[in-house]
């Protein structure tokens, strides 16, 4: 690696000057003066493919669903069902791996009593990893003569996790109807603050906000956040079971929203479950997508759609045991697809003889565990359990938050409990250890496994001259000619080309010595080319005959989606929407974009460039490093701004980068500094990197 190369002031003016910029080659500083003509706040941003992601996925998922759809539809007989369910737990179980190798000592403390008049409520702590403290309530009737039947309550995105009010109602509901009931508090919610600044308060928002930053980074070590979630709900059974007040034999689980999520993946982990009643979540993934709708880390497992698993699976893995579906007429999550996961179920159920052991009832309002959803779930309980039919939910009276509390001022960090990312670096850190230096063709192959590319296409890409938006966009050429390269059956990558004359329509064709600069964009190769110092250095640096172009990958600038009714990078905006669905598709997001940029390489190749000087900046560094370290015909690489490691990332509790540059698994098998050590080749130029929490290392 080398340092940024010093101005050449010649360079310079002789490009400009090819350029036709004559006057401008006159000044002693011409691109800081264009640039400061030239402000991105003048120009309307280009977005003129803002569907082509959402579309593309939305197609991928489709033929998914299709996939397992033809599957079930095959099913004919009792012994084709069985062996269905029996399969169907096996690929649930891979998305879900790695589970704990053997359980750790749950450790159950009872920490108090509060004591009613016909229920008592058991304040009470378990672990489901050593010294990692799960924060419960156990609701206990009084009149106990033999075992009762009991249930583990889940619950959905409540800041104050288990003391919700409609939570609360349940597990009370459920004990005065004669259930024992445990409900838990969420990881990243109630008592369980992941991010405990030392005054007490949250440095991160509990719910969605923490489940996303803990989720995304236990990408890159192979772990799902779900498992977690879900293992967690597993512990809540073995405690009931330990307990002599519990039927073994009739235990259910239900949740709501979130809690619903939980409900649904433990019908499909946990085989121990007499009955389950999932709240406001059951629907397709293909109406979860064409609705635009993100859903949490861990409401998305890895590679599920790729081993052709649809929400009905995880309940099919229950079958043929009780399970109630609870959606809501007003919902965000379509009902829809609620009364397609059913259809599908009643005709599984059927073929095993227990059709009656399948059911939907639909609430009439908005999400919620409402109290008309909650009176479905003790009717069907009851049903299944051999109780009275319950005709209205119990006279419940709600606790105060710190009448629940488990902890000292109502956190686990306060019991000195561990925290998942403690997990997460200590884990990155042993892979590290035990993970053998890559390079060569061997560190190629490694990367090209672990992005899951599609194959390369023997012919060029097919591309498009598209009209410009307009003729003035302030960049450092007075022309300039936009391309719309298909990369993949739906895909474009959005190439400009700088050009020293107007034309409306021209293939890029190669100077004699076949040379070009590729910039890979940041967030906007529009804005970046007006404003991008690195562009304007490296054009100055360059050869007078190097054809000069940018580009902005899948998601990224044109095509920036305008979708989730978030901010496109937000937390929980497309950019995470579509990696999620990348993930469960089995392709990482970041594939594609390298893919992208190795396809435009192609192209160029196409028309004589054979010599190509690639340059990015920022999230584009990623996807560039991997497209150099793959591509021949990059002889030179210009990184700015480019993250200095996976593991940083892992070890970093909170971090910066988004989960669209992250490889699930990655730090089992290789890390960027690997990839930069077989760049220096290639006269890899390193310009102010940056640290885990994108800013300068």
């Amino acid at each position: 690696m080398k340092d940024a190369p010093n101005q050449n002031t010649s360079a310079r003016r002789r490009f400009l000057q090819h350029a036709g910029i004559a006057a401008a080659a006159q000044q002693l500083s011409p691109f800081s003066a264009l640039a400061e003509e030239s402000s991105t706040s003048e120009f309307e941003p280009l977005n003129r493919f803002p569907r082509m992601v959402h579309n593309y996925y939305l197609e991928q998922v489709i033929r998914a669903e299709r996939r397992g759809a033809a599957r079930k539809a095959a099913l004919k007989t009792k012994a084709d069902t069985e062996a269905y369910v029996a399969d169907v737990r096996k690929r649930i179980h891979s998305c879900f791996a790695p589970f704990p190798k053997k359980k750790s000592p749950l450790n159950a403390k009872i920490v108090r009593t509060v004591e009613r008049e016909t229920y008592d409520i058991e304040i009470l702590t378990y672990e489901s990893r050593p010294g990692f403290i799960v924060t419960a309530n156990l609701y206990l009737p009084k009149d106990r003569s033999q075992p009762l039947p009991a249930v583990v309550g889940t619950c959905g995105h409540s800041t104050n996790g288990k003391a919700e009010e409609a939570y609360q109602s349940f597990a009370q509901g459920l004990a005065r109807l004669g259930y024992i009931c445990l409900i838990y508090d969420p990881i990243g919610q109630g008592e369980r603050s992941q991010y405990l600044r030392e005054n007490g308060k949250d440095a991160v928002h509990l719910g969605t906000r923490q489940h996303n930053l803990i989720g995304n980074q236990q990408t890159l070590i192979g772990e799902f956040f779900g498992t977690w979630r879900a293992w967690d709900g597993m512990c809540a059974l073995d405690y009931l079971l330990t307990r002599p007040e519990v039927d073994p034999k009739q235990i259910g689980v239900t949740g709501n929203s979130g809690g619903g999520t939980m409900t649904t993946w433990l019908c499909g982990v946990e085989p121990r479950w007499s009955m389950a009643a999932p709240s406001c979540f059951v629907t397709t993934w293909r109406h979860n997508m064409e609705n635009e709708l993100p859903q949490d880390s861990e409401q998305c497992p890895p590679r599920a759609l790729a081993n052709g698993l649809d929400h009905d699976d995880f309940l099919a893995a229950m079958a043929p045991k009780p399970v109630m579906i609870l959606p809501k007429e007003k919902d965000y999550f379509d009902i829809r697809g609620s009364f397609e996961a059913h259809s599908r179920l009643k005709k599984l159920y059927a073929l095993l003889g227990a059709e009656e052991n399948i059911a939907l009832k639909a609430g009439p309002t908005p999400h919620g565990f409402t109290q008309e959803n909650r009176e479905s779930m003790y009717r069907w309980f009851n049903q299944s359990t051999g109780g009275p039919n319950v005709k209205v939910e119990p006279e419940i009276t709600i606790e105060k938050d710190e009448t629940l509390w488990c902890c000292p001022d109502g956190q686990v960090a306060k019991l000195e409990s561990r925290t998942v990312f403690d997990f997460t670096a200590a884990k990155a850190k042993r892979l590290s250890a035990a993970r053998k230096p890559q390079e060569g063709d061997a560190l190629k192959e490694t990367v090209r496994k672990s992005l899951r590319m599609r194959e390369n296409d023997d012919a060029p890409p097919h591309f498009r001259n598209l009209r410009p938006a307009s003729h003035k966009r302030g960049y450092p050429t007075p022309y300039f000619i936009n391309y719309a390269v298909e990369t993949e059956p739906g895909i474009q990558a959005l190439v400009t080309m700088l050009a020293q004359e107007a034309w409306a329509s021209r293939p890029p064709q190669a100077p004699e010595k076949g040379k070009a600069i590729f910039y890979v964009s940041h967030h906007s190769a529009d804005a970046e080319l007006r404003d991008e110092s690195l562009i304007h250095d490296t054009i100055e640096a360059a050869d007078e005959n190097a054809g000069l172009f940018a580009v902005d990958v899948r998601g990224v600038g044109e095509s920036l989606p305008g979708t989730t009714r978030s901010k496109p990078l937000s937390y929980y905006g497309p950019d995470y929407f579509y990696t999620a669905y990348s993930n469960m598709l089995g392709r990482p997001y970041i594939g594609g974009k390298t893919y992208d940029i190795l396809r435009v390489i192609e192209w160029l190749a196409s028309f004589g460039y054979n010599d190509i000087h690639l340059v990015a900046k920022g999230w584009g560094t990623v996807p560039a490093t991997f497209a150099a370290l793959l591509s021949p015909a990059v002889k030179t690489v210009t990184l700015k701004n480019a993250l200095s490691s996976y593991e940083e990332i892992a070890t970093t509790e909170q971090y910066g980068w988004p989960n669209s540059i992250f490889i699930p698994g990655v730090l089992k098998s290789f890390d960027l500094p690997d990839c930069y050590e077989a760049l220096k080749s290639k006269q890899l130029t390193k310009i102010e990197p940056f640290g885990p929490t994108e800013e300068p290392a």
